[in-house]
């Protein structure tokens, strides 16, 4: 099968499986979605979903946030790991957001990119879901598929992220690295992956496991 063949199944495929792609981590606007993408670092979502509610109880926007020490936030956040470096990301973040944005979290990737504590990825996430901006965040789950399906190198996420908006339409971004990571964890695991009863994979291949 030829790469564009590849990729126009790949895209029909996962259209047929998710449909619909609601986002994954509860929020209300740009700023809730912020902070709960900061939280997710090495975190799941469902464990970032548990413990957003009470943190926006307290503070669900950056001058709220700034009314709390690091002490509090990282006492609230503690469930989702790294909690100190997270709890003074989330506040220095909503600094910044105040004093430079005049408490509006910024809709471009030049200033969100800026925000200490927040990377490419963390950037791209809020860009597609919040402002709906064509962004494509590489995971853990896209970098894994788009190396086991042969259409990156795996050597990086900066080169899978290019690979992607690559080959893929950019109408199509912000709804396909949803559908990518829905598809991954259900049917394409790091562990555990069987070709068989994986429905993308049995029928264009894949590759043995790298990133």
């Amino acid at each position: 099968m030829k790469k564009a063949e590849k990729v126009q199944f790949i895209i029909d495929t996962l259209e047929k499986l998710y449909p619909e792609t609601p986002i994954p981590l509860d929020h209300k606007d740009p700023f809730t979605l912020l902070i709960a993408v900061m939280l997710s670092a090495q975190c799941t979502d469902v464990r970032v979903n548990q413990v957003t509610p009470i943190l926006f109880k307290r503070a669900d926007n950056p001058h709220d946030m700034l009314k709390m020490s690091e002490e509090e936030i990282q006492e609230i956040i503690r469930p989702c790991g790294l909690s100190k470096s997270k709890a003074k990301g989330v506040r220095v973040s909503s600094q910044m957001i105040v004093e430079k944005h005049g408490g509006e979290v910024p809709g471009n990737f030049k200033d969100l990119e800026e925000l200490p504590a927040v990377g490419h990825k963390t950037a791209s996430v809020v860009m597609s879901q919040a402002f709906g901006e064509p962004a494509f965040p590489v995971d853990t789950h896209i970098h894994r598929l788009m190396y086991r399906w042969g259409l990156s190198s795996g050597k990086n996420v900066v080169q899978t992220e290019k690979d992607a908006k690559r080959l893929f339409p950019r109408e199509l971004w912000n709804k396909l690295h949803l559908q990518i990571i829905f598809y991954g964890r259900e049917y394409s695991p790091a562990r555990g992956f069987r070709i068989d009863t994986s429905v993308i994979e049995k029928v264009i291949g894949a590759r043995g496991q790298k990133p």
